[in-house]
């Protein structure tokens, strides 16, 4: 007994238990909880990624794996998850990588843990800043937001994230094509994962959620398919196993996030899983089942083009990477 209230036990040994699976109606110590871990992202790592026994290529090179990580406790785990599960492999090397976005007292220090995550791992790191790339700073990006709105109508409304979520994801494809990877990794949760299917079922967006990762089934030319491992743990899981290993992640959030849609979505996912623990799962069943109907009716891929002003893949003349910046450059 402690201060009045007895402490539960693992389900599946007589150790203190760290955690609740409602869905599940287990209790888990911080073992039992990483095994539990490891097995799912096991499998998906089976699943997505294609890696047979000698995976090196004609030239003899490795098999390069990209892992985009932030100092976050999503990427940590999915980082020393991947290290633990094929990183003793000789024919498969495991960089990672963290995109500085530019935001004053959040980005240096959760860059710095990222950085010692990686070096703990004995795994190659690599950063790259929205400079580098041709953005600007999203610190600056925020204090022109407002008269972009008023100038650009397509630009009114919209929030820090819908500017950082465009650069992020072009700064990720330049550092995977930097190191040479072969496919990257993410450490999209399955909170983020509903949240996402959600946020285009309220769009009526029905083509943006079919084309979440994993794309390693439906790979794009000139692109590095991204994998998602962790797309089946829950974000408490993945965080309660980050603070029991002792992982080096950042606590803060985002400056610039508060109003985001995301954030709404969250405490939506979150509303549900309370009513019906288990909804998270099923959202993204419904989306598997849904991904694989919507290839059967449209069998032809929507046809890819490259921008016209920096080359990157888009479905449109000029991607909105380079919208957003001639929008900055412009004001």
């Amino acid at each position: 007994m402690n201060g009045g209230l007895s402490i539960q036990s693992c389900s599946q040994c007589r150790e203190p238990s760290i955690l609740f699976q409602e869905y599940s109606g287990q209790h888990l110590c911080g073992k039992h909880l990483a095994l539990s871990i490891r097995k799912r992202v096991a499998k998906e790592i089976r699943l997505q990624i294609d890696l047979p026994k000698d995976a090196r290529h004609a030239d003899g090179t490795p098999f390069k794996i990209f892992v985009a990580i932030s100092g976050g406790k999503d990427s940590a785990v999915l980082l020393s998850m991947l290290v633990e599960i094929i990183g003793q492999r000789r024919d498969v090397e495991i960089i990672s990588g963290c995109i500085d976005e530019g935001i004053d007292g959040y980005r240096s220090p959760s860059l710095e843990l990222a950085r010692d995550l990686a070096k703990s791992l004995d795994i190659k790191f690599e950063t790259l800043s929205y400079e580098e790339i041709g953005y600007d700073r999203m610190d600056n990006v925020v204090k022109k937001m407002d008269i972009i709105g008023e100038n650009n109508p397509d630009a009114k409304g919209m929030m820090p994230c819908s500017y950082c979520g465009v650069f992020r994801r072009q700064g990720i494809n330049a550092l995977a094509e930097k190191v040479g990877a072969d496919i990257m990794a993410l450490g999209h949760n399955l909170d983020d994962m509903a949240q996402s299917i959600v946020m285009n079922f309220q769009k009526g967006n029905i083509e943006r959620s079919v084309r979440l990762a994993p794309h390693t089934d439906d790979p794009i030319e000139g692109l590095a398919p991204r994998v998602v491992p962790l797309r089946w743990i829950p974000e408490q899981e993945i965080h309660a196993h980050a603070i029991f290993s002792k992982l080096p992640i950042h606590h803060g959030d985002c400056p610039h996030a508060p109003g985001a849609m995301r954030q709404l979505s969250r405490r939506i996912i979150a509303d549900m899983e309370t009513m019906t623990p288990g909804s998270r799962h099923g959202l993204l069943h419904s989306l598997d089942q849904i991904r694989k109907l919507y290839k059967e009716v449209n069998p032809v891929k929507s046809e890819i083009k490259n921008c016209k002003k920096c080359g990157e893949i888009t479905s449109r003349e000029i991607c909105q990477a380079c919208t957003m910046k001639r929008w900055l450059e412009e004001n």
